[in-house]
């Protein structure tokens, strides 16, 4: 089969591997019939997350038709069945997956002890995502092996598209589980950063969720024109005064609730001296990630307020005002997706026609044309932002 497979820094090519093959009861093998390229991806393409081998494949949003199906999922499954692909991987009977905390599922990461020693902590198996969360193989692919398919699994209605249930394996609950994580009431001003695939999910769960006023940051024209679109005010970085402008626009009390939607690769103006000192601690290894977003928000948070953090980070950050945070009494919530614990909702919202995740669709392409989506997707041209594969 073909698939988008991982050679080095910068370097994905549509190659020729082996298809896979049933490795255990619970096992079932998929044909895929679209997946997309993820932000987080790019964490992998630019070799910030270790552990990634020549070979490996890429993806974690990925949908497909059951063609094969191992002994132990034939009561729950059934070759012709469509289904999404959840990117954390849950054996659905471990403590934390009875809990509904799927992403630190106790048993799906077969690398836990290296996770462990790399980490501090292993999570739950990710499809896609390097020996560090089980080295399972991703579904950029034309076909996928779900391990553990009886459970991590969603069945798609008849009547509804590939194209509006695809983001149900990841951006879609990822931005919805952003928003709950505010606790959201009906005199809140949410503050987004980030208005790329995950942070306009998070746009449009916060108005669903009935925010007063929803304010997203961003630079490039595109993403703030989606944004709006989508029923927030849209704030420039590179034009505005971030901090200026959200106590302007919250009668100087900053706002509730902030959601990180960019991570540990943030982008803001370069004039900014914490901007460059972040990058050469980065290069030097002195920190893992780029930590301004996260600077920003405790700066800026109402007292008593949430900071909710969805991007992705992936080790130590510097200069993070800690005595801030305990004196303003603010709560931080992050995490990994727990994507099983909302999909049942939000695929009632979707056919119900309260949300159609598709509008993020800039691009869809041929799984051949993937290794050069990459870089327009990195590069973010051509007004990329969101680019789905169809093998």
């Amino acid at each position: 089969m073909r698939a988008l497979v991982w050679h080095g820094k910068e370097d994905i090519r549509c190659d020729t591997v082996s298809d896979p093959t049933i490795e255990d009861p619970r096992d079932a093998i998929i044909k895929v019939t679209a997946c997309a390229i993820c932000g987080s991806d790019l964490h992998l393409f630019h070799n910030l997350i270790p552990a990634m081998k020549p070979g490996d494949i890429m993806g974690h949003e990925t949908m497909g038709e059951v063609v094969e199906v191992g002994s132990a999922a034939q009561g729950a499954l059934k070759k012709g069945d469509r289904i999404v692909v959840p990117f954390t991987i849950n054996c659905g009977s471990c403590e934390q997956c009875r809990r509904g905390n799927f992403s630190v599922c106790e048993t799906t990461n077969r690398n836990k002890e290296m996770a462990d020693k790399v980490f501090g902590h292993a999570g739950a198996g990710l499809f896609g995502y390097s020996a560090l969360t089980g080295a399972y193989p991703g579904g950029q692919a034309e076909y996928l092996r779900v391990p553990f398919a009886d459970q991590t699994h969603i069945k798609v209605p008849d009547g509804l598209t590939d194209e509006q249930v695809l983001f149900l394996s990841d951006i879609l609950p990822t931005g919805w589980q952003a928003a709950v994580a505010c606790d959201i009431e009906p005199e809140d001003t949410v503050a987004i950063w980030g208005c790329g695939p995950v942070g306009q999910m998070a746009i449009r769960s916060a108005v669903l969720l009935g925010a007063k006023q929803v304010i997203a940051i961003d630079r490039l024209p595109e993403r703030l024109g989606m944004a709006a679109a989508g029923g927030a005010i849209t704030l420039n970085f590179e034009e505005d005064n971030v901090i200026e402008r959200l106590n302007e626009l919250t009668g100087g009390k900053g706002p509730q609730k902030c959601i990180d939607a960019v991570g540990l690769e943030s982008h803001v103006s370069l004039a900014q001296p914490d901007t460059l000192l972040d990058r050469a601690k980065q290069v030097v290894m002195l920190e893992n990630d780029r930590p301004h977003v996260l600077r920003e928000m405790i700066y800026v948070c109402r007292p008593a307020g949430i900071l909710s953090i969805p991007g992705v980070y992936s080790g130590l950050i510097d200069k993070v005002p800690m005595g801030l945070i305990m004196n303003k009494g603010l709560t931080i919530r992050t995490g990994q997706t727990h994507v099983k614990r909302w999909t049942d909702d939000l695929l009632r919202r979707i056919q119900e026609g309260q949300i159609d995740p598709s509008f993020v669709i800039t691009h869809s392409v041929g799984l051949q044309d993937g290794p050069e989506m990459y870089n327009v997707f990195r590069n973010k041209q051509d007004g990329c932002i969101k680019v789905v594969l169809k093998p």
